[in-house]
């Protein structure tokens, strides 16, 4: 990783060339990588029948994975101040979608994203957006990859560039230790110990099934860690769900969720079932309101919190 000219004290990854992006709210950088030489295949167009049409961009390449508080906030919310950041620097848009008018599956699996814990994509809630401008010493590009789960935001910026001026951000916000997952396995288990509880936030369920997606998750290998590096913890794993329905109906569906986290847990990652609880809260511990779809999306969570030691 170069150093370079632009550096920043307030949460703002330097775009390069003396210009910086700015996010609204708490941000923390997961991962950098810097390339120099390097290149970039940079979707243009969604995903169709003759696949994702790209261009390949070379020179120095910036890839970072960045965590951004997102309570109550949509990928779209998220996406737009960025956005709105790049278009005023006199980049042109070459492609501006989302989720399945990018192509889905097969976009988010036909460009680069860095892995989990310190990017995550929502298949069905993403945002793509990739502009570039002519500099004075050649083409400059930058593109978007925004995602979120439960109260957390994830954002990837790929920047190309003539030279690496690419700085780190010097100075980031600590994570909150209930709402995002922390990036390794031992902050995993640090948070887990220190706060008693952790969201579990890359988990996804189709609406209304108790049915977990196939992951794989950065969060339940994190916790089948912590469990076999504590063999005398016992934790519960606490469904939690939006406000629509019944309160039986939804206490019924949340503790089914979790009910499937712990079976994930068992015949996959070996945890023994001897640890491990399940139950359900329906609505009754909100962390959103449950008046805007953001809300709800982040109301439906599955928590794992440390109940006792094993006698």
């Amino acid at each position: 990783m170069k150093a370079g000219l632009c550096i920043t004290f307030a949460l703002a990854p330097c775009i390069g060339w003396g210009q910086e992006l700015a996010f609204q709210g708490q941000a923390t950088l997961q991962a950098e990588i810097v390339s120099e030489p390097g290149s970039y295949a940079m979707p243009v167009g969604p995903f169709g029948e003759a696949g994702l049409p790209t261009r390949i961009l070379e020179g120095a390449v910036s890839q970072q994975a960045w965590w951004v508080e997102a309570q109550g906030a949509s990928t779209l919310a998220l996406m737009v101040p960025l956005r709105d950041q790049v278009l005023a620097m006199g980049y042109e848009p070459v492609l501006d979608c989302e989720s399945l008018a990018c192509g889905g599956f097969d976009f988010r699996f036909g460009t680069d994203v860095m892995s989990p814990p310190d990017m995550f994509v929502d298949l069905g809630d993403f945002r793509f957006f990739a502009a570039s401008r002519m500099g004075d010493d050649g083409e400059e590009a930058i593109s978007l990859m925004i995602s979120r789960s439960g109260t957390a935001g994830f954002v990837q910026i790929v920047r190309v560039g003539p030279h690496a001026e690419f700085p780190a951000v010097t100075t980031v916000s600590p994570v909150s230790p209930a709402v995002p997952l922390p990036g390794t396995q031992s902050d995993f288990g640090t948070t887990l110990d220190q706060s008693g509880h952790i969201i579990l936030s890359d988990l996804t369920f189709e609406t209304g099934s108790a049915q977990l997606g196939a992951g794989p998750y950065a969060s339940l290998r994190a916790l089948a860690a912590y469990l076999a590096d504590n063999p005398d913890r016992r934790v519960a794993l606490v469904g939690h769900t939006d406000a629509e329905g019944s309160l039986d109906a939804n206490i019924a569906l949340s503790r089914r969720r979790a009910a499937s986290v712990v079976e994930r847990l068992v015949s996959e990652l070996g945890v023994r079932r001897a640890q491990l609880d399940a139950q359900g809260m329906g609505y009754l511990a909100p962390v959103a309101t449950n008046l805007t779809a953001e809300g709800r999306d982040a109301n439906r969570r599955v928590e794992v919190i440390v109940t006792s030691t094993l006698e």
